[in-house]
């Protein structure tokens, strides 16, 4: 009985093993359901960031970059006699030249500015102002000189800075004659002017006979000597060929000599002022019928309101433009802000605001604003951009600069006094 027990506990001890190491049922997987895979959002094209601070065209540039900072401004130097009695040319051209800072002078947030220096007419003065404008990084470019003999003297000064010139007014041919890269203007030369003015005289008014008188400076005599030389080659006789001082309120005694020669005309190289003495004192040398005939630095009303009943009957040559719409507007604008109207003091008012425009119109084209917020102005491109200077409409014309830096089309025009205004020679 025992033994069979034993057995009975064996077996279910065995059937409890058995079903204790057998392997858990695994359940049915269940399917979950398949996700759409996302739409990765399209990237936008990375803007390029600017470059941080100064561009490789100022490592590139022979003259390095001016750098402007934010808050300061695009200077343009203006460079004239503001004072004195030759004051009126300076005052005239840069007031044509604020004008053009009016309509043209913001970009990229920065403003141009022109400072105005005077020089009184004087080479040294001239020197001495070019050098402080070339001391001051943040000018750009010179609207300017005046007079040629100022000219002149500052031309090696800013040729060696790299700031590139346009004058309104600076005419002695030799000028463009010296291999300046800076130097440019937009009158024209004395060589055209002078070769007008003398085949008017021989041509038009029928002169045979002619004085030639200058004031000794660049301007003048060297319009005397283009005058005197194609006059001559014309078939025209100089009689005579002398210079008076500037300055001076007594020329009776050269007029008198002058007068012996009994000359059809008298034509004199020089300025207005010089020019007032000359007309009021012909009379009594014995030129009362000798037609007097002057220059661009004669033309203005500074001269008819200096000389009085004197100036009726004289010639002189203007560079005034001709009508257009967007003369009438310059002329309206210049004489609501400054109370006078352009011409007036001198013949340069539109040449002025050309001048100016056309230096901030070449900045321009090469300034570059840089990652830091400075705007860059690589010298040397902008001395080659005034140079290349094609088809750009002026007040004045058409300004396109040869490879010697004469910009101006177009020739002069004459006048002459008619009670008491000058009006445009037959």
């Amino acid at each position: 009985m025992k033994k069979r027990l034993f057995w009975l506990l064996v077996v279910a001890l065995t059937a409890v093993l058995v079903v204790g190491c057998a392997p858990a049922a695994t359940p049915a997987p269940v399917e979950e359901p398949m996700e759409e895979p996302a739409e990765e959002p399209m990237e936008e094209p990375a803007e390029e960031p600017m470059e941080e601070g100064e561009p490789a065209e100022c490592a590139a540039d022979e003259f390095g970059c001016a750098v402007i900072s934010p808050g300061t401004t695009i200077k343009l130097g203006f460079a004239g006699p503001t004072l004195g009695e030759y004051a009126a040319f300076g005052v005239d051209i840069s007031q044509g030249g604020l004008i053009a800072i009016d309509d043209f002078g913001e970009f990229e947030g920065f403003q141009f500015e022109l400072v105005i220096e005077d020089t009184g007419g004087s080479p040294e003065v001239g020197a001495a102002v070019a050098n402080r404008f070339v001391s001051d990084q943040s000018f750009v470019a010179i609207a300017g000189h005046t007079f040629s003999g100022e000219t002149e003297a500052s031309m090696p000064i800013y040729e060696q800075a790299g700031l590139p010139m346009v004058s309104a007014s600076a005419t002695n041919p030799d000028l463009t004659a010296l291999g300046s890269r800076v130097f440019n203007r937009i009158a024209f030369t004395d060589t055209v002017q002078g070769e007008d003015a003398a085949a008017y005289l021989f041509n038009t008014l029928g002169v045979e006979t002619l004085a030639v008188i200058h004031d000794g400076g660049a301007y003048g005599q060297g319009l005397a000597e283009v005058v005197r030389d194609n006059f001559t080659a014309l078939g025209g006789e100089v009689v005579d060929f002398s210079a008076i001082t500037v300055g001076e309120t007594d020329y009776s005694a050269a007029l008198a000599r002058i007068g012996a020669l009994a000359p059809d005309a008298v034509f004199f190289g020089g300025y207005y002022a010089e020019a007032v003495v000359l007309v009021s004192q012909m009379g009594g040398a014995g030129l009362g019928d000798a037609v007097f005939f002057s220059d661009d630095g004669t033309y203005g009303q500074s001269f008819i309101d200096l000389a009085g009943a004197a100036a009726e009957g004289v010639y002189a040559t203007s560079l005034i433009p001709p009508s257009s719409t967007a003369k009438e507007a310059f002329d309206a604008t210049y004489e609501e802000r400054f109370g006078t109207a352009p011409g007036v003091l001198s013949p340069y008012s539109w040449n002025g605001y050309d001048m100016v425009a056309v230096l901030i119109h070449s900045v321009k084209q090469v300034a570059i604003l840089g990652g830091d917020g400075n705007l860059y102005i690589p010298r040397g491109a902008l001395v080659e951009a005034v140079r290349g200077l094609e088809g750009y409409e002026g007040l004045s014309g058409d300004i396109t600069c040869d490879d010697v830096g004469e910009c101006n089309t177009a020739g002069p025009t004459f006048y002459y006094v008619e009670n008491g205004e000058w009006v445009e020679a037959p």
